[in-house]
């Protein structure tokens, strides 16, 4: 839990960054860093509003670098909740300085899924059993012929394969690094992601301080569940109005306009496409509705009922105190 929480918190800084690229006019993370913060007075002003609007945008953004290092067990755990953070992280954090770096012993397609594979420039496959590992790492044979003990093949975006031997590294060189790093580098800790993971029980299922972030780490309240057996039911025609007035069934778009944690949106997300509201998702694109939804939602639905019985809820509340 802590890791999909971690990874919504990468996402949420993401989003932040592309704002502020939008709002200075760069690109991305190199050309922000380099920008020239130069105030210069208004011919046709007094001075005093150069520079307007870069009060509170930082000079210069750090490089974030998120290693998972075991993917497979994570998603066997929490694969349902991870596997579109992973593909939307890898497909657009490039380009804001945020980078992933996935590693598994286990090189299967469930684990390594279409999605998130192409979305990875760099893949580096050591000595695999088979050569299928092979060609889910690399989309091509050769790693089943390595010699191990650090043999690898190297696959960067636009080349060729490349063979190079990794180097060993013992845990006294490790130590040593990491102390020579501490002692000259002052580390500066996001204190505020660190007390909200501490909160995280991971052997409660029902806990959800992971469902919900902001962007300046502050909780977000999830909209109140009534009754039943299901909270998300009862959002059901919530999200559907909402995708009713934007035309987009995107689980990013349901996570803003409710006000719910993104775990929640993507399981109401999963809940229309079981009942043919809408497709599945393809690569980072929106997902196709399938239904007229400015038209009353079609009898074989499981939801038909439940969205005809709040609209009738809505009727009646308008029609209170009205004249005969």
């Amino acid at each position: 839990k802590k890791v999909a929480f971690g990874l919504r918190w990468a996402i949420t800084e993401m989003d932040k960054r592309y704002r502020l690229f939008q709002k200075v006019n760069c690109r991305n993370i190199v050309a922000f860093n380099n920008r020239q913060v130069v105030k210069q007075e208004d011919l046709f002003d007094d001075g005093s509003a150069a520079d307007a609007g870069e009060e509170d945008t930082p000079k210069r953004l750090p490089y974030i670098v998120i290693v998972v290092d075991e993917v497979a067990d994570i998603m066997a755990a929490v694969g349902k909740e991870v596997e579109p953070a992973i593909s939307r992280l890898t497909s657009l954090s490039r380009a804001v300085g945020i980078h992933l770096i996935l590693a598994t012993q286990r090189p299967s397609v469930d684990v390594i899924t279409g999605t998130i594979k192409a979305n990875i420039p760099g893949r580096i496959a050591f000595k695999v059993s088979q050569s299928n590992d092979s060609r889910t790492i690399l989309d091509s044979p050769g790693a089943e012929e390595l010699i191990g003990k650090g043999d690898m093949l190297f696959l960067r975006e636009g080349s060729q394969l490349m063979r190079a031997q990794g180097a060993w590294v013992s845990d006294e060189e490790i130590s040593r690094v990491v102390d020579f790093v501490k002692t000259h580098c002052q580390p500066c800790y996001d204190q505020v992601l660190i007390g909200r993971l501490d909160k995280i029980k991971e052997d409660d299922p029902d806990d959800t301080l992971a469902d919900d972030i902001e962007e300046d780490g502050a909780p977000i309240a999830d909209v109140e569940a009534g009754g039943g057996d299901d909270p998300d039911d009862e959002l059901i025609p919530n999200a559907l109005e909402v995708i009713r007035m934007t035309r987009r069934a995107s689980t990013t778009m349901l996570q803003r306009r409710l006000r719910i944690g993104y775990t929640r949106a993507a399981r109401l997300m999963d809940k229309l496409e079981e009942r043919g509201i809408v497709g599945p998702q393809v690569g980072s694109n929106t997902r196709e509705i399938l239904v007229d939804l400015d038209n009353e939602i079609p009898s074989n639905t499981p939801f038909a009922d439940q969205t005809a019985a709040a609209d009738d809820d809505s009727d009646t509340a308008a029609g209170e105190g009205s004249p005969e």
